[in-house]
C-alpha cells in the first residue's frame, strides 16, 4: 500500500477547505491531514481536529489559539500569519491547500511556493495582486501551482501539452449570477440576500457578490493572464448558466477544446490534490442528456460594468490590478454592511481607478503598499461620495 499524500489546508473552515477535507473523508488512503489554519470558527475548528487529528494548527488571533491549545494540549497550536506559515513548514507537508479569502491569502500562498510545495490555489487575490511576482517565485523554486478555481483547473488541464502558440484564445465561462435573467429588476434594490443567493454554487459572502457583479469574472480574466501567459485580448469571457462547461480553448485551425461536468467544486480540487494522477469518482458523472441545452451568452457589460473595470484595470499594469482588488474588497464590505447600494459597488471602484495614480511594483512591499493605498483611497471616496 503507497503512503498516503500529505495535506496541509488553509482556511479549512471555509467553503474551499470544507470541500477540501470532505475528498479527504472520501479517500482516506490517498490522504491525510496533517495541519490546518481556520479563522474563526472555533466550533467547526473543533470537529476537524477530532475528526482529522492534525499535528499543527494556526488561528487568527492569539486568544482563540490560547482557547484551543488548552483543549488540545498535544497538538501545536499556532496564530496569525506566522502561524500559517508553521502549518505550511509541518513536517511532512507536501500538498498546500490555500483556500483563504481575499488579500490575506497572498503571503502564505508565496510562502507555500517558494517552500517547494504543491500548491492547490484557490485564492484569486494571490495571483490578482502579484501575478508576475508569483510567477517569478514559481521559476526560481521546485513548486508545481495548480489553480483550484474550476474554470482555471479546466484551463489548466486543457493547455497540458500544447505549444502556446497553437492557441488562439482560451475562454472563460461564467454563470451570470442571481441575477442574469431578471432583466426588469432594479439592481439598485437588490439586497445582500439576493446577491449571495449563488444559483449554481455554494460559496462565501464575499465571492458570491463578485459572481454578482461579475468582477468575479474580472479577477479570474486577470488571474488567467497571469497564469497561463496571454494576453488580456486573447482571453474571452462568456456566460454559461448551466455551469457545465468550465474552460475552453481556441486553437488556430479555429478547432476547440472545452472541459465539462457537473458544478462540483471536489473536481479541480481532487484533481490538485492527486496530481499528477486522477482520483477515481469523486464526483457524479455528467450524463449528455445533461449537455442537450447548453447556453452561451455574451456578458451585458453595461448593466455590470465591473468585467469591463477589470479590463481597463490590467491594460492600465500590475498596480492598477492591486487598486481593482483592494477597492472591489472595501465596496463588497461597505455593500455587505448596507452601507451602498449593489449598483454603487462598480461605481466605487470605478472612481478608486481614477483617482489612483499608479505606482511600481516590483517587490513584495510594493504589492502591500498599493493595496494599502488604494484601501485608505477607497474608503476616503466612501465617505465623503458614497454614504447615505
Amino acid at each position: 500500500m503507497s503512503l498516503r499524500t500529505k495535506v496541509c489546508v488553509l482556511g479549512s473552515t471555509g467553503t474551499i477547505g470544507t470541500y477540501t477535507l470532505d475528498l479527504v473523508r472520501s479517500f482516506p488512503e490517498k490522504f491525510q491531514v496533517v495541519s490546518l489554519a481556520a479563522g474563526k470558527n472555533l466550533t467547526k475548528l473543533r470537529d476537524q481536529i477530532i475528526e482529522f487529528r492534525p499535528t499543527h494548527i494556526s488561528l487568527q488571533n492569539a486568544e482563540d489559539a490560547y482557547q484551543i491549545q488548552q483543549e488540545f494540549p498535544n497538538i501545536s497550536v499556532g496564530h496569525g500569519l506566522e502561524g500559517v506559515k508553521q502549518c505550511v513548514d509541518t513536517s511532512g507537508v507536501e500538498v498546500v491547500v490555500v483556500g483563504i479569502v481575499g488579500f490575506a491569502g497572498l503571503e502564505p500562498a508565496l510562502h507555500a511556493i517558494r517552500a517547494g510545495k504543491k500548491v492547490g490555489l484557490a485564492n484569486k487575490e494571490a495571483l490578482v495582486t502579484a501575478g508576475s511576482l508569483l510567477q517569478e517565485e514559481i521559476k526560481k523554486s521546485s513548486a508545481c501551482v495548480i489553480p483550484v478555481d474550476s474554470e482555471h483547473n479546466a484551463l489548466f488541464q486543457l493547455l497540458a501539452g500544447i505549444p502556446h502558440q497553437d492557441v488562439e484564445t482560451l475562454v472563460l465561462t461564467a454563470s451570470g449570477g442571481p441575477f442574469l435573467k431578471k432583466p426588469d429588476l432594479d439592481l439598485s434594490t437588490v439586497t445582500p440576500e439576493m446577491a449571495t443567493a449563488h444559483p449554481n454554487w455554494k460559496m462565501g459572502p464575499k465571492i458570491s457578490v463578485d459572481s454578482a457583479t461579475l468582477l468575479n469574472k474580472g479577477l479570474e480574466l486577470i488571474e488567467a493572464h497571469f497564469l497561463f501567459g496571454f494576453a488580456e485580448n486573447q482571453i474571452e469571457v462568456w456566460i454559461h448558466p448551466q455551469s457545465i462547461v468550465h474552460g475552453a480553448i481556441w486553437l488556430k485551425d479555429h478547432t476547440s477544446l472545452a472541459q465539462l461536468s457537473v458544478p462540483d467544486m471536489r473536481s479541480a480540487i481532487g484533481y490538485a490534490l492527486a496530481y499528477p494522477e486522477r482520483l477515481i469518482h469523486p464526483i457524479k458523472k455528467l450524463s449528455f442528456s445533461e449537455m442537450a441545452r447548453l447556453e452561451f451568452f455574451e456578458p451585458d457589460v453595461n448593466r455590470f460594468p465591473c468585467l469591463k473595470l477589470a479590463r481597463k484595470a490590467l491594460q492600465m499594469g500590475q498596480s492598477h490590478v492591486i487598486a481593482l482588488n483592494a477597492a472591489n474588497e472595501v465596496a463588497v464590505e461597505a455593500f455587505l454592511n448596507k452601507e451602498i447600494r449593489f449598483t454603487q459597488i462598480p461605481q466605487l471602484i470605478e472612481s478608486t481607478l481614477a483617482a489612483f495614480s499608479g505606482q511600481s511594483i516590483k517587490a513584495l512591499g510594493d504589492v502591500f503598499s498599493a493595496d494599502e493605498q488604494t484601501r485608505s483611497l477607497t474608503r476616503k471616496i466612501l465617505n465623503t461620495k458614497f454614504s447615505h
